[in-house]
């Protein structure tokens, strides 16, 4: 059995299906996540990957029912969480499922730390909400998941104050925090950003220990491909507000097909010894203020051409057969004519249009 029959045949923990949120301002309706949609398996990390301003961050909010005014996700998405509709749900239904069943560590530790209380506190206040410990049996659990994110010394750090924590230390509290609720699915948006590489990587290392330990499934969000190459299962790469691009790990490493994936990799510190400058991609991501209908990554793609200031790429099979492997790129599919290519682009986007 390949792995595309593999995922086909297992019911996702997540499945985002054309997911669209936009912020509407008094100048212009930003499209900040636009039509994306893709699975989370148990035990499975997928990396969402991409460039400040692509929608990485929006989606993760979306997912937690996070998204503030004046943005909103439009009729048409779809978030199911083992099988369960979220669009639409109340803050109040949002809040019993945050935690328990959805848990997400963000960037900077220290957002999530109130420095007003100690670090066992807030743990214990994780725990009581959501598994209705108290007491001794809650101070014990709070140590068991401090010794479990290998914090040394637990029993005497519960009662210490975040200020006291260094910045990977916090971080693996608020983990740890997160894991108080016994989550389903982990949702990290950048949380090795400010990190230094040696502790990122023990970070990294913990979140595969306690994946393989609970069967938990992650979303990991990063503008860093050396950590995606480390942590995910399977990537999908963001501009934009789409997904231009997704992929099993080793695969898109080794397979890149979008110029703009080819572009991200090309610009990997180390990957071209001896060059004075590092590769980039020149030109910045484009706000989404209007609705696709041409490639948003022509203006800074090497490969465009007319078609792509006309039509707006779908995302087609670019792999072999068991690979699962798709790109949004008037290039493909790579078996046929390029007029024939960006025909068929056409005539699916003109699908989705009717559908949606």
């Amino acid at each position: 059995m390949s792995l595309q029959q593999q995922r086909a045949r297992e019911e996702p923990v997540l499945a985002v299906e054309n997911l669209r949120t936009a912020f509407f301002t008094d100048k212009e309706v930003i499209r900040a996540v636009d039509g994306i949609s893709f699975d989370i398996h148990a035990g499975e990390t997928v990396g969402i990957v991409g460039e400040s301003g692509s929608g990485k961050s929006v989606t993760a909010r979306s997912i937690m029912g996070l998204v503030e005014s004046p943005g909103r996700i439009l009729d048409g998405s779809s978030i199911r969480f083992q099988g369960e509709e979220l669009v639409g749900k109340t803050q109040a239904q949002y809040r019993k499922l945050r935690g328990s069943g959805i848990a997400m560590v963000f960037q900077d530790p220290l957002t999530s730390l109130n420095p007003v209380y100690t670090v066992g506190n807030q743990i214990k206040e994780a725990l009581r909400l959501h598994q209705g410990l108290r007491g001794t049996e809650a101070t014990k659990e709070a140590i068991n998941l401090l010794e479990a994110v290998s914090i040394p010394d637990a029993r005497r750090r519960i009662n210490e104050y975040p200020h006291q924590f260094s910045g990977g230390m916090r971080q693996r509290a608020v983990i740890a925090m997160a894991l108080a609720c016994d989550p389903e699915l982990l949702i990290c948006d950048e949380p090795t950003t400010a990190l230094d590489v040696t502790i990122q990587a023990q970070i990294l290392e913990l979140l595969k220990e306690l994946q393989e330990e609970r069967g938990l499934a992650i979303m990991f969000i990063t503008h860093d491909m050396g950590v995606i190459a480390d942590i995910a299962d399977r990537v999908n790469v963001m501009y934009a507000g789409e997904v231009i691009e997704s992929a099993p790990v080793g695969e898109l490493f080794e397979n890149p097909k979008h110029p703009y994936t080819q572009g991200l990799l090309q610009s990997i510190p180390g990957m071209h010894p001896g060059e004075e400058r590092l590769r980039t991609i020149e030109g910045d991501v484009p706000t989404p203020n209007e609705p696709a209908t041409y490639c948003r990554f022509a203006p800074r793609c090497p490969e465009a051409f007319d078609a792509c200031d006309a039509v707006h790429p779908v995302n087609v099979e670019v792999g072999r057969d068991d690979t699962d492997h798709t790109a949004a790129c008037l290039l493909y599919p790579e078996d046929q004519s390029r007029e024939e290519a960006v025909e068929t682009h056409r005539a699916r986007g003109e699908t989705q249009e009717e559908i949606r």
